[in-house]
């Protein structure tokens, strides 16, 4: 799509992309969920959203997939963070979107989700990644929610951001391969300029 088709539709469609965010805000908010100590977690959906915004339109086939993507990005979190389940997040789906386009959100959810794991490496292994990288819109969502938690981690808003952008900056080359799918499919593509912007945070 081209930019202007991308931002036509988000002008368009701006009550149920509220309708989504609002939902989403509300999922985590019942779980108490914050982000950093004192932030709502809302903050940290708007900001991988914000990628959204700008760059979708680099990795976006069809109209038809604008509003999957989007809840993708507000829901990435839902199934790991707020005790939802793949079919709780395909029924919510379908509040706003066929039954073709909410599989694609959810499938987006799903691939987002981390495994089972004691530590952070094994909650986010080769199976992990190899999901990511199988599905469409899946590596674009998961680069959203790095950049939006480097640019956060670059707030130095506590010891634990900057200890974070430590680990982000050494996982940072495995990280970006593991997401890559090296296809021409464009649904699969990791954005250069959002490469950029992370990697101009954390050198």
């Amino acid at each position: 799509m081209t930019q202007a088709d991308f931002q036509d539709f988000i002008d368009q469609h701006s009550c149920t992309l509220e309708e989504i965010k609002a939902t989403a805000h509300a999922l985590h908010a019942s779980v108490n969920q914050t982000y950093g100590k004192k932030h709502p977690y809302g903050l940290h959906l708007d900001m991988v959203v914000d990628s959204v915004c700008h760059y979708g339109h680099l990795v976006c086939a069809d109209e038809q997939d604008v509003l999957p993507l989007f809840f993708g990005a507000y829901f990435h979190d839902s199934i790991e963070d707020t005790r939802q389940t793949y079919n709780d997040v395909t029924k919510i789906a379908c509040r706003w979107m066929d039954k073709e386009q909410a599989h694609t959100a959810a499938e987006i959810v799903y691939a987002l989700t981390n495994d089972k794991g004691r530590t952070r490496a094994e909650r986010a292994g080769e199976n992990y990644y190899r999901g990511i990288r199988e599905t469409p819109y899946a590596p674009f969502v998961k680069l959203a929610d790095r950049l939006a938690n480097i640019t956060f981690s670059c707030t130095n808003e506590s010891e634990t951001n900057t200890r974070m952008i430590k680990v982000y900056k050494q996982e940072l080359p495995h990280f970006l391969e593991a997401i890559d799918a090296h296809s021409e499919d464009g649904r699969m593509a990791l954005p250069q300029v959002m490469v950029n912007q992370i990697y101009a945070q954390i050198s």
